[in-house]
């Protein structure tokens, strides 16, 4: 899959212009608006499914929808995280809860795994 993440309208379009035929899969942080659309269709003429954001995909018109359909292209939402990656992996969290419900105290866990006492609160609150 093409990340498209661009923040501005400029970027956007150098980026979608970059595209090929190779594209199947596409995902943008932009309204799927119809210059967007047509210009992502024909820049990969190959493209079966283009990825938005939730929020943006809801402010798509039927028009976009409608025209999609037509070529065989689905447009869908895709949550993509966005910001800092995790330092700690799955399963360190995971030992984190696991620690925390065998009654281990949260300064112990802290200084077993060699993690901040901060980090060990916050991922025990939103463990829950």
């Amino acid at each position: 899959m093409d990340m498209i993440q661009a923040s501005s309208k400029k970027e956007l379009i150098e980026a979608i212009n970059s595209l090929g035929e190779a594209t199947r899969r596409v995902y943008i942080n932009a309204r799927p608006s119809m210059d967007v659309v047509n210009l992502i269709v024909s820049s990969a003429p190959n493209v079966e499914e283009i990825y938005c954001p939730p929020s943006l995909l809801k402010q798509a018109s039927t028009k976009v929808f409608e025209t999609l359909k037509d070529r065989g292209v689905r447009l869908t939402h895709k949550k993509v995280r966005v910001g800092r990656p995790n330092i700690y992996t799955d399963e360190t969290i995971d030992r984190i809860a696991e620690q925390r419900a065998a009654g281990i105290s949260v300064k112990n866990i802290s200084r077993d795994l060699g993690i901040p006492l901060r980090t060990v609160y916050y991922y025990l609150k939103n463990a829950k």
